[in-house]
């Protein structure tokens, strides 16, 4: 049975649906949320429970990218994709590094931001200023992929109705109000509900396609006889470039600013190691089956290029919706399920940019004396601003979901050590930390730049990383800080060892 309104119900369910968000985080999560104080805006007070936090992070991790972008390399790259699942579980791994130790101190100090446990770990304004800006720019782009991810999605499963900015510019508007009106308490019920509405959208979708484009064996099998190279065992360069990426991801998604604000924002560390392990069985459910999909849709749309292959989800979801009235209106709510990825991602994105704008930029460099409700109002109002500029990159992207992603990660990844190393070590100097993250950032960032994103099949970034590590060890034996500086580091790491 062909439906050819899907394109005008796809705008309603969006519409419906983002308004239904709007309109509960407006009602449920505005109340008792100070606008005028930053721990209570940005960190919901620090008070979120099991629930929220464990669905904040979940709705928070996986994306409009995981959505939209990697069923469409499980296309071009074959079963060689299955790296996606693992290295999502090594994101868990990476929090646990760390996470519980810097949420004990975040506790005592009252942190706000990531740059504050630079701050007081390090007492350097160049060692924080720096972290500031790589994190920033990590933050930047990724905020720029979601909005790629958001128009694609929108013009993909409207059937065009919906031209690509109009889309954006709306569900970017109900973000930033509700964004504006409830910090991270409204941030985190969002992401209750739209966690809920991913899990339930992609499995279902995954049920439907193998029902309506045949199962992953049979796939399988027409891989084998039309483009064997995707269900071969992968080369050698190819299996380093796995254990490249599961470096550059596992432990460059773990110090995400958003991320780690949600560490600060725990009410308690074992609501936090709580929250982490039961992430770790999440993979399987949400890049397990993204995956799958995108391998059953190697025989649904055969001979799709680069460019294609991104639309993969929106033309699946069409023809599905068009063999029967079930189907038709389970895609409405897939429709939901992308944009709830999407928003969960980039309303987190924000708020985290518009915090570092606000606590790190313009409170500690602009205007060091300026009162909490200045700094929130201010970085409220630059983040709008960014957004805006971005949008108008978004409206032609320069690359595809995957390419945009793998690039934060090159230069955020910088910042790990401080974190990785000043947790556990207490004789990381401010010299060592400074020197490592500048050389591991240009190394990654001149290899991005000019092209040479891998050397042997490691990324920039695991590069830069290893020199950041060796550069930082070094230097901190041969430039140690002075007493003072040695002996405040040693307050800080006595409540790490104390917990």
């Amino acid at each position: 049975m062909k439906l050819p309104f899907i394109g005008w119900h796809g705008v309603i369910t969006i519409v419906a649906y983002a308004l239904f968000i709007l309109g509960s985080t407006l009602y449920l999560a505005t109340r008792g949320v100070s606008r005028k104080n930053l721990s209570s805006f940005y960190l919901a007070n620090k008070g979120l429970g099991p629930l929220l936090l464990f669905f904040t992070l979940f709705a928070t991790q996986y994306s409009g990218n995981t959505v939209i972008g990697y069923p469409a390399t499980a296309y071009r790259l074959g079963f060689a994709w299955w790296q996606s699942v693992p290295y999502m579980v090594l994101v868990i791994a990476g929090y646990l590094l760390f996470a519980p130790r810097l949420h004990v101190v975040s506790k005592k100090y009252g942190f706000v931001t990531p740059s504050d446990w630079f701050d007081k770990r390090f007492n350097s304004k160049a060692v924080t200023l720096v972290a500031t800006l790589l994190m920033a720019y990590g933050l930047l782009n990724y905020l720029l992929e979601q909005l790629v991810a958001m128009g694609q999605a929108i013009s993909g499963l409207t059937a065009g109705v919906i031209p690509y900015i109009y889309g954006v510019i709306f569900l970017v508007t109900i973000m930033l109000i509700y964004e504006w009106m409830g910090g991270m308490k409204a941030v985190a019920l969002a992401d209750f509900i739209n966690g809920v509405v991913i899990l339930i959208g992609v499995i279902g979708f995954v049920l439907l396609a193998w029902a309506n484009f045949g199962s992953l064996s049979s796939a399988t099998q027409n891989l084998i006889a039309t483009a064997p190279k995707k269900v071969a065992v992968p080369p050698l360069q190819t299996s380093v470039n796995w254990i490249s990426m599961y470096i550059l991801v596992g432990i460059g998604a773990a110090v995400y600013p958003h991320a780690i604000q949600r560490i600060y924002a725990a009410e308690s560390e074992k609501t936090l190691k709580k929250s982490l392990l039961r992430m770790a069985w999440m993979p399987f459910f949400t890049t397990g089956v993204v995956f799958l999909i995108g391998i059953i849709g190697t025989q649904a749309f055969p001979g799709l290029d680069k460019m294609q292959s991104e639309q993969l989800v929106g033309m699946m979801a069409n023809v599905i919706a068009g063999k029967s009235a079930f189907n038709y209106w389970f895609m409405m709510l897939l429709f939901s399920g992308v944009i709830a990825a999407i928003m969960s991602t980039t309303d987190s994105v924000l708020l985290s940019l518009s915090s570092l704008l606000s606590n790190d930029i313009y409170g500690k460099v602009i205007k060091p004396n300026a009162d909490e409700a200045e700094k929130v109002i201010w970085g409220k109002i630059a983040g709008i601003i960014l957004v805006f500029c971005l949008l108008w990159i978004a409206w032609k992207p320069p690359a595809t979901l995957v390419e945009i992603f793998t690039l934060k990660f090159e230069v955020l990844i910088q910042v790990a050590p401080a974190f990785l190393l000043g947790l556990y070590w207490r004789g990381l100097s401010k010299t060592g930390v400074l020197l490592g993250m500048l050389s591991g950032a240009i190394l990654a960032g001149g290899m991005t730049f000019s092209g040479m994103k891998t050397l042997w099949g490691w990324h920039g970034g695991v590069l830069g990383l290893g020199l950041n590590i060796a550069i930082a060890v070094v230097f901190s034996l041969l430039f140690p800080d002075k007493k003072e500086e040695q002996e405040q580091a040693e307050e800080v790491y006595s409540w790490v060892v104390q917990d």
